[in-house]
C-alpha cells in the first residue's frame, strides 16, 4: 500500500493526489456549514449597529462568495506543496510557462472572490442604512444611500480592474498606466467631459437638493415623478407612464419646476358673456361670485373677480383665486365646484353665454 501511496506521477506522489482531492471533497461538503458560521459569526459583531436586520439576511449576503472564498484558499493552501509538473510546464506565450499562467489565474480568482465579499458587504452596510432611513420621514436618504452604494461599488470595480492589470501584467504596466494618465490627463478629461458633468451634477443635486426621490418636476418638455437619482442620470415616470432618463448635468442645468414644493395653486377662469345681458344683472352677477368665493373656505382672500374686457359680442369676466389645496383629485373637485357654482349663478340670473362661441379657459399658474 505504501509502495503504491509512493508512486510519482507528474512529480508528485499518488498520496499527495489523494490528500488533495481528500482536503477538497471535505471542505466541499463542509463548505456551506463552514461559510454559515462564518458568517453568523461576523453578524453578532456588527449586529448592535442596526437590530432590525435579520441574521438570515446577513447570511445570505455573504453564503455564495464564503463559499467560493473558502473552496479556493484550501485549495491553494493544498496545493502549494505540489511540485508542478515539469512535463506540462510548457511554454505557452513568450516566456510564460503553464504554471506562470495557472498561477496568474488563481491570483485572479482570489482577487475576484475578495472584491465579490467586499461588494456584499456594501450591499450589507446599504442595507443596515437603509432600515434606520426607513424610519424617518424624509425619503431623500434612502436615494442618498442608494447613489452611494453605487458610487463605492464602482470605486470597487476601479481598484478591481487595476489589481487584474497588475496580476496580468505586472507592476511595471500600472505604473505606465499612472504615469500615462498624468500625461494625457488633459486628453482624458476632454473624453470622459460629460460623465464628470453628470457625476458632478448628482452631487449637486444630493446636497443642494432642488429635488428629492418622489417629487413631481417639470424639466424643458417633460414632466413626472421622480422614481431615481443615479451616478449619471435622473429617472423619471411622466404622466403618460413612460421612463425618461434625464442626464443629471441638465437636470442642475435646466430652469427646473419642482411642482411638489408649491404652497399654493393659482386658478384663472375667463368667462366670455353675451353683450344682450343688461348692465344690472352684469353687476349683481359679479357680485354673486365674490360673495359665493368669499364663503368657500378651500379660496383663499385675494381674489379677483371684475369685468376683465369686452368685444362687440361678449362681455369678459375674469375670476382668479389661489387655493391651499395641492392634491390633484381635490384640485380638480375644487374647480369642478366653482365652475358649477358659476354656471347656477349664471342661470338665477338669466345670463348666458353668447350662441356663437362659448369659451371657458382654464389656467393653472403655480407658486
Amino acid at each position: 500500500m505504501n509502495e503504491f501511496l509512493n508512486q510519482v506521477f507528474l512529480d508528485n506522489s499518488v498520496r499527495d493526489y489523494m490528500v488533495l482531492v481528500g482536503v477538497l471533497l471535505f471542505v466541499w461538503i463542509v463548505k456551506r456549514y463552514i461559510s454559515k458560521g462564518v458568517a453568523a459569526i461576523l453578524f453578532r459583531l456588527v449586529k448592535h449597529w442596526s437590530p432590525q436586520i435579520d441574521e438570515k439576511d446577513f447570511v445570505n449576503l455573504l453564503l455564495r462568495p464564503l463559499e467560493y472564498f473558502l473552496l479556493l484558499i484550501t485549495f491553494m493552501l493544498t496545493i502549494d506543496r505540489f511540485t508542478f509538473p515539469r512535463l506540462l510546464n510548457v511554454h505557452v506565450y513568450g516566456k510564460a510557462t503553464l504554471q506562470n499562467v495557472t498561477d496568474t489565474l488563481l491570483e485572479l480568482s482570489l482577487s475576484m472572490s475578495i472584491i465579490w465579499i467586499v461588494l456584499r458587504l456594501i450591499d450589507f452596510i446599504a442595507l443596515v442604512l437603509e432600515k434606520k432611513a426607513d424610519l424617518t420621514e424624509d425619503k431623500t436618504d434612502n436615494q442618498f444611500i442608494i447613489f452611494f452604494r453605487d458610487f463605492f461599488k464602482a470605486i470597487v470595480f476601479i481598484m478591481g480592474a487595476i489589481a487584474f492589470i497588475r496580476i496580468l501584467f505586472g507592476v511595471g504596466l500600472v505604473n505606465k498606466i499612472i504615469a500615462g494618465l498624468g500625461i494625457g490627463a488633459a486628453a482624458l478629461a476632454l473624453a470622459a467631459k460629460e460623465s464628470i458633468e453628470n457625476l458632478i451634477g448628482s452631487f449637486i443635486i444630493f446636497f443642494d437638493k432642488p429635488f428629492r426621490v418622489g417629487d413631481n418636476v417639470k424639466v424643458d418638455a417633460y414632466q413626472g415623478s421622480v422614481e431615481k437619482i443615479g451616478l449619471r442620470s435622473t429617472r423619471i415616470r411622466t404622466l403618460e407612464k413612460t421612463f425618461v432618463t434625464v442626464p443629471n448635468k441638465k437636470m442642475v442645468d435646466s430652469i427646473l419646476d419642482n411642482l411638489s414644493l408649491r404652497t399654493q395653486q393659482r386658478v384663472a377662469l375667463k368667462l366670455e358673456l353675451g353683450t344682450d345681458t343688461p348692465a344690472e344683472a352684469l353687476l349683481a352677477f359679479l357680485q354673486d361670485v365674490r360673495q359665493s368665493l368669499k364663503s368657500n373656505n378651500n379660496v383663499l382672500d385675494g381674489f379677483t373677480v371684475n369685468l376683465n374686457d369686452f368685444t362687440k359680442d361678449t362681455y369678459v369676466i375674469q375670476i382668479v383665486f389661489n387655493t391651499y389645496i395641492i392634491d390633484g383629485t381635490q384640485y380638480a373637485a375644487l374647480r369642478e365646484s366653482v365652475n358649477l357654482t358659476v354656471i347656477k349663478l349664471m342661470e338665477a340670473r338669466g345670463i348666458k353665454c353668447p350662441t356663437t362661441t362659448t369659451n371657458v379657459t382654464i389656467t393653472d399658474q403655480r407658486h
